[in-house]
């Protein structure tokens, strides 16, 4: 595609389109005092309204020389512990957040022109926690786990393919086989910011900051 082409297209292209996303009044003065209950509330509007894939989440992580590396990973969990997802820690993500523990994630839900973001420090669970969160997920999501060497430089498809379907064996006939580089992750968020669409584009934006008492500070956000 011709990059005259791709302007077009960009420009033909609308977001939140009527009978598609469904722009909601949010009245931030209503929010909760945490970030957590509303996060809650938010999530489970976006899997009644239909939203695809609602637990998909952008990973934003640096490097040692701070260099900025994003991705989409899944959320398994959100409590007063933080925001969890996992990774192998010799991954990419996994060496970037061993050398830089902190990280943002951003939630996109379109059907209801809303956004959460997220940032703050990053610790690991126990391996204990870990791997019990491994096990706690599907066959496939094990088989993908024991492959391993996620990130590394792989020679072939074929390559892919023998290891796969090694591990699906494995998985199958030992669900309880442990994946030791498999490590559970936690964001504690020192900010979070809830985004709004509004036809009319005032969106309304509610930002919570930690303070030093474990309480948050509210505050609104120009758009």
């Amino acid at each position: 595609m011709a990059a005259t082409d791709l302007h077009a297209l960009l420009k033909s292209l609308r977001v939140w389109t009527p009978g598609t996303t469904e722009l909601r009044p949010f009245d931030p003065d209503s929010a909760p005092d945490a970030p957590l209950p509303l996060f809650a509330t938010w999530f489970a509007e976006a899997v009644a309204a239909g939203q695809p894939e609602p637990h998909t989440v952008s990973l934003a992580t640096s490097d040692e020389a701070g260099r900025a590396d994003v991705r989409i990973v899944m959320l398994h969990g959100a409590d007063a512990h933080g925001w969890s997802f996992a990774s192998h820690v010799t991954s990419r993500k996994g060496h970037q957040l061993t050398a830089r523990p902190y990280a943002a994630l951003a939630f996109y839900w379109p059907v209801l022109g809303r956004q959460v973001r997220l940032r703050g420090p990053v610790t690991a669970a126990p391996s204990e926690e870990s791997q019990a969160d491994l096990h706690a997920r599907s066959t496939g999501a094990l088989a993908a786990a024991l492959t391993g060497r996620q990130s590394g430089i792989l020679s072939s498809l074929e390559e892919l393919r023998e290891e796969s379907e090694a591990a699906w064996e494995r998985a199958r006939t030992d669900p309880a086989a442990p994946s030791p580089t498999w490590t559970l992750y936690r964001l504690r968020p020192q900010e979070a910011e809830f985004f709004q669409g509004d036809p009319d584009r005032r969106h309304v934006r509610l930002r919570y900051v930690a303070e030093e008492d474990g309480g948050w500070h509210k505050q609104l956000l120009w758009p």
